[in-house]
């Protein structure tokens, strides 16, 4: 690999400290020196800044690209964001582990979250998703976080029960192994069963694995409606007992009779870090969410998987009691009923599997019902059975007052939460999350500094995550790096949301050029780390 000089840019490194002018010279994948008027080797690679930012590559902190980087190996939408690294498996949702036992149910699991996932894309272990991606190679790095669900459908497929001490063992020493094979953590989704079916035993003993092997616990906590309060409690106990570090998921209070929860939350978060609870938060720039149809039901219809769902819907008492529920809310089960919460026409359809109804795809739920001639409760049942649970939906939810304090809070880094689904209408957040935080969200509402915006997408979440060679710009660490002009941009919106950034001229991957001038380059020299 040829070197690379980089001259005259003003050098964002990372810390939050203001911008300097500098060179800097990459050399075998390491960044090499850094100063005024840097020589370089007559074969280097000579890019002229011009007024241009030079920054770490950004890392996205959580996302859902676990399944799509086996098949697009250069992430087209992450690398001309200036992504560098990501982070999958979270929620509960990782590609491993799986017995012979478990893995359709595994397979089944993961389809719901990002379409139908092909049995050869479910693995024993991280090494045999490590060496899935590696062997074609991939175009940025890969950090895994551990599925809780996948460890529980291992050991005790969908039973919503207490896990037995056997049960929590087995699951504790399946834990162990990925995480010696190096994995970055455990991630909990404590809404999605069956995760959400463990209780406190469960927790604390996953939660003593991971600190044990000095990781991290991430965790979708059990509500985000007016039981937010209440599941950061939950979390911050499970953090407090195993003493390890932490990673609340998409910071967020949702439905409008649930606005204003977040400065509350942060309070709480604040008094646990004085208490020396090691906790932090990411979340999505953005005052909608997105997730899947089966999200609109009770995580107690969910006993026995989706099969034991349709027979639910079958029996005609059970779908009244779900009926009253998804469209009114109400005590008969735990959580709030996110219809209830916000309405049909704040539900918008954005991936559809079945042919027939795909039509739909980027409705809100009461226009496509409309357009069929039936109830927007029936059209549900009509997408869980022709399209097998797997339909793709944004969530209409937040308060925009909400979301800037959350962003703006000192523990925030970024993560865009996308959800990847080729042939869709995805949410905006998978092409635009961070030159939005670049870009608009500093330069026209003031939300940051642009040297603050580009510490929450490089060094805190290289810090959480122990990526200790990357998220700074410093001589002998990793040359992950990006390139970028004032005027950065995100393009995408609800309404087109696949249309790609502007103001990204260059991207390098452990040296590698993965953009150069606005285009990829097909080089592939990311890694699993």
């Amino acid at each position: 690999m040829a070197d690379t000089l980089i001259r005259g840019a003003r050098i964002i490194d990372g810390t939050g400290a203001p911008w300097y002018r500098g060179d800097v010279l990459v050399s075998g994948g390491a960044i090499t020196r850094i100063g005024q008027d840097l020589k370089a080797d007559d074969d280097a690679t000579i890019v002229d800044a011009a007024e241009r930012y030079l920054a770490p590559g950004f890392i996205d902190a959580h996302c859902h690209d676990d399944l799509i980087f086996l098949r697009e190996r250069n992430r087209p939408e992450k690398a001309l964001q200036g992504v560098t690294s990501i982070v999958v498996g979270n929620c509960s949702f990782s590609l491993y582990p799986a017995v012979p036992a478990s893995r359709e149910n595994l397979r089944l699991h993961f389809s719901g979250l990002l379409g139908e996932t092909l049995d050869s894309e479910i693995f024993a272990d991280l090494d045999g998703y490590r060496r899935a991606l590696t062997g074609e190679g991939i175009a940025l790095n890969l950090v895994s976080l551990v599925g809780h669900a996948a460890l529980r459908l291992a050991v005790m497929g969908h039973e919503r029960r207490p896990a037995s001490p056997a049960e929590i063992e087995a699951m504790c020493a399946l834990l162990a192994t990925q995480l010696d094979q190096g994995a970055a953590g455990l991630s909990l989704g404590l809404v999605y069963p069956p995760s959400a079916f463990a209780e406190e035993d469960e927790l604390f003993a996953l939660g003593d694995t991971v600190r044990s092997r000095g990781k991290v616990l991430a965790a979708h906590v059990r509500s985000y409606e007016a039981g937010l309060m209440d599941a950061i409690r939950e979390f911050g106990g499970i953090l407090r007992h195993s003493g390890s570090a932490g990673l609340l998921s998409h910071l967020q209070s949702a439905g409008r009779p649930n606005w204003g929860q977040i400065p509350a939350a942060i309070e709480l978060l604040e008094g646990m870090r004085c208490e020396g609870i090691d906790i932090s938060f990411d979340m999505y720039p953005y005052p909608a969410g997105s997730t899947w149809l089966l999200q609109l039901l009770p995580p107690a219809a969910m006993d026995g998987g989706l099969d034991g769902l349709k027979a639910r819907l079958a029996d005609p008492e059970k779908l009244a009691t779900l009926r009253e529920w998804v469209e009114h809310g109400g005590p008969a089960f735990h959580g709030q009923s996110k219809v209830s919460l916000i309405g049909w026409g704040n539900v918008r359809l954005s991936a559809v599997g079945s042919a027939e109804l795909k039509h739909l795809e980027g409705l809100d739920m009461e226009k496509a019902a409309g357009e069929l001639g039936v109830t927007p409760f029936d059209l549900m049942l009509r997408f869980i059975e022709e399209d097998d649970g797997q339909t793709g939906i944004i969530l209409f939810q937040l308060d925009e007052d909400d979301l800037h304090a959350a962003c703006c809070h000192r523990l925030y880094m970024a993560g865009s939460d996308g959800l990847p689904r080729p042939g869709s209408k995805p949410h905006p957040r998978a092409f635009g999350t961070f030159p939005r935080i670049a870009g608009p969200l500093r330069r026209d509402k003031d939300w940051f500094s642009l040297e603050d915006a580009v510490r929450r997408m490089t060094s805190v979440a290289a810090q959480r995550f122990q990526l200790a060679d990357r998220g700074l710009v410093r001589p002998g660490l990793a040359a992950d790096l990006v390139l970028f002009e004032d005027a950065i941009t995100d393009r995408a919106t609800f309404e087109n949301s696949t249309q790609l950034p502007t103001g990204i001229s260059h991207v390098w991957v452990n040296g590698g050029t993965v953009v150069a001038e606005g285009r990829q380059t097909g080089e592939r020299p990311g890694r699993v780390l």
